[in-house]
């Protein structure tokens, strides 16, 4: 029989991290039901009725309300300019060339804001999307 190394003494357990605040009316931690409401237009909505107690989940579902109706109004304002340039004669085909590159990089940039704006709501930090975080804070103040 080979020799067999003991085996170390396991230190002993710390106390075990605190589990994130549930939210009262969803029954999910708080970190994840305001990720979840960052879901631009849908999950704001659906969690701004759902939630009507935790401030830090309600704030993030009416920024994402606002932040959403933004990018669904670029969306619809981008098709119309993309229409109109469209239906320019001999400068139109340039026109919408540029309009899809500048369309582009506003519709990455959403994406990023959106990304940046779950990460710090599952992370538990209340971060204000410039221009949308004040107005949904001035809301949330107002309806509360």
């Amino acid at each position: 029989m080979p020799d067999q190394e003991p085996i170390p003494p396991q230190p002993p357990a710390g106390p075990e991290p605190a589990p994130a605040p549930e939210s009262p009316t969803t029954g999910l931690p708080s970190n994840v039901a305001a990720a979840i409401a960052c879901i631009p237009l849908i999950g704001g909505i659906v969690f701004y009725i759902l939630e009507k107690r935790d401030g830090f989940v309600r704030f993030y579902a009416m920024q994402s309300i606002i932040f959403g109706g933004a990018w669904l109004l670029f969306n619809i304002a981008s098709s119309i300019l993309h229409a109109i340039f469209g239906a320019i004669p001999a400068i139109g085909g340039i026109l919408v060339f540029f309009w899809a590159i500048i369309a582009a990089l506003v519709q990455i940039a959403f994406l990023v804001v959106w990304i940046v704006a779950t990460i710090k709501a599952f992370t538990n930090v209340r971060w204000d999307i410039p221009y949308v975080g004040p107005i949904a804070r001035k809301q949330i103040e107002g309806a509360g």
